[in-house]
């Protein structure tokens, strides 16, 4: 049976340079899916205001699965934030949702270049779990969430690796950003979207 891992979270979470760490270890198939769309033709046109690309999610899927069933490797990386809406359920074996303290986060995405509305829309979005919740609803039994805080791509890496070894116990709900900042008193300053 392959193993179709996917790997996702909110921009800045460390998604590609995890994902490229874990495809190397495990030999495996890597796939960027905006780089995927792009190849593939598999884009509706752009977001003006979200300077974001439109995906044709249905055609996405049905291209994703074609790939997963005639690749010869028995492992497959997939990397991107909708990883868990557009991979296929039945093939899919494993998502880890990478999450990140928002104040970290903040820094991390203003290195980035990430401002105004954009750097506030992906704030509110791992604050609020959006990308745990949507994996949670599409790959039911699958999740496991991991608190990239502080940790290095290698560090990360070693955790996914014990997991998918059977070494490392897989969690989902256990970060609340919400409740922290609340705690804090800081959830105004967060949350601006």
């Amino acid at each position: 049976m392959k193993r179709v891992i996917l790997i996702t979270g909110t921009p800045c979470t460390g998604k590609t340079t995890t994902a490229k760490q874990l495809a190397k270890k495990l030999n495996a198939q890597y796939i960027n899916l905006t780089e995927y769309a792009k190849t593939n033709s598999l884009t509706l046109g752009e977001d003006a205001k979200r300077k974001t690309t439109i995906i044709n999610e249905e055609e996405m899927k049905k291209k994703l699965a074609r790939t997963i069933t005639e690749t010869s490797n028995t492992s497959i990386i997939i990397d991107g934030h909708y990883a868990p809406a557009v991979s296929p359920p039945d093939q899919t074996t494993h998502v880890f949702v990478l999450r990140r303290n928002p104040k970290e986060l903040k820094r991390q995405m203003q290195k980035c270049g990430f401002a105004d509305q954009k750097l506030w829309e992906n704030l509110c979005a791992e604050i609020l779990d959006t990308c745990l919740i949507e994996a949670m609803q599409t790959q039911p039994g699958k999740v496991c969430e991991l608190d990239i805080t502080g940790k290095t791509v290698e560090e990360v890496t070693t955790e996914i690796l014990g997991v998918l070894e059977g070494r490392k116990k897989c969690y989902s709900g256990i970060v609340d950003w919400l409740g922290m900042l609340e705690r804090e008193g800081i959830t105004d300053q967060y949350l601006k979207a």
